[in-house]
């Protein structure tokens, strides 16, 4: 079969199952994904908006992560990892049929859900889980319609599903209830995490993560993904220069400095410290050694000293009061 370059994804699957073909339904776009077919019967399918078996038994903690590695490293080649699982005990054949199912209809959302995008079929390509369960292929897309119809009733904003998950920084209403898992949700919400990543790490199945998700929408306890830019078909408005409507009004620039040629001007010498180059016209004049008790110079000397006025002894009563009451 040709590949195609665009087209629904839904009707191609239709044509692959009518014809009984195996190999991989791929679909680009965003998220994308792939689906598996044998015979014309759905095996698996796989998106990187949904956790996948692996993912699924690992996080949950169903499967140690070292008993998964294990599994992929002796039976990837062979196809044949989700058998060998069962044959070493570590699943029941139930248990691994349950897991393939939820994921492959979590995928499958993702993959035929668009009505258009980039398709190819890759014959004869096998996935390394190996066929675990056989699904019709009407019945891959009655289910994927119907969750979207599901979606929709309870929000009906598919970019939620993909987009990094925002909770709101104030509830809209005073009381709000929310279930176990909206609140896991919420409380690992940091605007990072996409629902993939919130399913993946709560081990979670990927629809049910969406529809808890929606239903927070709708009580208004996360912020909606904002629209992408390819999404719109708005035009943009390039801002007016503000300088042509509103001129800055700068102030005159200051005078200009004149140059002088030649040599710079030398700088004053600094002013010697005290005690030191005390020189010049304005030097204060130098006193001699004098013994204790000895008359200053002539020179400065006061002609009239001011006369002592005596003691003040009342004041010096007051002062001996003073200290007598503070013993």
């Amino acid at each position: 079969m040709a590949p195609t370059k665009t087209a629904a994804p839904g009707d191609l699957l239709t044509r692959i199952a009518d014809e009984r073909q195996t190999g991989a339904l791929v679909v680009g776009g965003h998220p994308g994904g792939a689906v598996y077919v044998f015979e014309g019967r759905v095996i698996y399918a796989e998106s990187p908006a949904a956790p996948g078996v692996g993912e699924l038994l690992t996080s949950s903690g169903r499967l140690a992560g070292r008993t998964w590695q294990n599994a992929l490293d002796l039976a990837t080649s062979s196809a044949r990892v989700g058998r060998l699982l069962v044959e070493q005990g570590h699943l029941t054949q139930g248990e691994l049929e349950l897991c393939v199912l939820g994921a492959t209809y979590d995928a499958a959302y993702f993959v035929l859900a668009t009505g258009a995008a980039p398709v190819d079929f890759l014959p004869s390509a096998t996935h390394w889980l190996g066929p675990v369960v056989h699904i019709d292929a009407a019945a891959v897309q009655r289910e994927v319609l119907r969750r979207v119809k599901l979606l929709d009733d309870i929000f009906p904003n598919p970019r939620i599903d993909t987009a990094p998950v925002s909770p709101v920084s104030r509830p809209p209403r005073e009381r709000v209830t929310v279930t176990a898992m909206q609140w896991e949700l919420l409380i690992h919400a940091d605007g990072q995490r996409t629902p993939a990543d919130l399913a993946l790490l709560l081990g979670r199945a990927g629809y049910a993560t969406i529809q808890e998700l929606r239903r927070l929408a709708a009580l208004g306890l996360i912020e909606l993904p904002a629209t992408r830019a390819s999404e719109t078909t708005d035009f943009v408005r390039i801002p007016q220069h503000r300088g042509d409507a509103a001129p800055v009004a700068r102030p005159d620039p200051p005078p200009a400095v004149p140059v002088v040629a030649g040599p710079p001007p030398a700088l004053p010498p600094p002013a010697p410290p005290p005690g030191e180059g005390n020189t010049g016209p304005n030097r204060l004049p130098r006193l001699a050694r004098r013994k204790p008790g000895a008359k200053l110079p002539k020179e400065l000397a006061v002609e009239n000293p001011p006369v002592h006025q005596g003691t003040d002894e009342v004041l010096l009563k007051r002062i001996r009061t003073a200290l007598r009451a503070l013993r």
